[in-house]
């Protein structure tokens, strides 16, 4: 008798990712990463593409992997760094920076926390060939800190701080990640929202209204307060 178990499809890629590898990605497939990648969220943006400065690094050079990330780092005792841990922070933040970074760095692969939307996908990732991946839930910067061997380089560190600055980090086994969206700008999360909205008036049935009497509150179970 079936059990009924998923068994998840897990890939292991080097970056920088070769973007034949990418067709091989589908939604919900797990990913580990060796290699290089860097880090580079609103501060970066804004200097390269608002402010129009030149990159400290050929980015295409060094990888097609962009981590949005808050690195927990430190001083070793060589007077260079270690990571113990990275924090993903929210992509969607960055979406309007985007379409001229794909144009102007060559990446590929965004790594972050909470997706993008299904426009952001369709008409920003699926142009660039890029794909996104997902962290895995929260409480696991520690957990991806053992992935990352080796700091080799830091920019802008004292005009930007540590969690703006561009670190470019070298991996092995750096993971677990999850395909978020694929090349067709499918969404993992998109889908699997739309299969429990189907059902979740189900859950409600036969129940009273609630009493409504704070600000915002709604009976709508797909409405999503902020």
């Amino acid at each position: 008798m079936a059990s009924g178990k998923r068994t998840l499809e897990t890939i292991r890629l080097n970056a920088p990712v070769d973007p034949s590898r990418l067709a091989d990605l589908q939604i919900g497939t797990v990913v580990y990463l060796d290699g290089v990648l860097y880090t580079g969220r609103e501060g970066v943006y804004k200097r390269i593409i608002e402010d129009g400065e030149t990159p400290p690094v050929p980015l295409e050079a060094i990888s097609n992997v962009n981590f949005h990330c808050s690195p927990a780092a430190a001083v070793d005792d060589h007077g260079g760094y270690k990571i113990g841990g990275v924090t993903a922070t929210a992509s969607f933040r960055f979406a309007k920076w985007l379409p001229q970074w794909f144009a102007q760095t060559g990446c590929k692969v965004i790594i972050g926390k909470g997706g993008m939307s299904s426009a952001d996908y369709r008409e920003i990732f699926v142009p660039a060939g890029a794909v996104y991946l997902t962290t895995v839930g929260y409480g696991t910067g520690a957990l991806l800190g053992r992935g990352i061997k080796a700091v080799q380089s830091v920019y802008w560190l004292e005009e930007l701080g540590i969690a703006q600055a561009m670190w470019v980090l070298r991996l092995e086994n750096f993971g677990p990640l999850l395909v978020e969206s694929d090349l067709q700008g499918n969404s993992l999360f998109e889908q699997a929202n739309a299969h429990i909205n189907r059902n979740i008036e189900q859950l409600y049935a036969g129940l009273k209204a609630p009493a409504l009497g704070r600000f915002g509150e709604t009976v709508d179970k797909k409405d999503e307060l902020v």
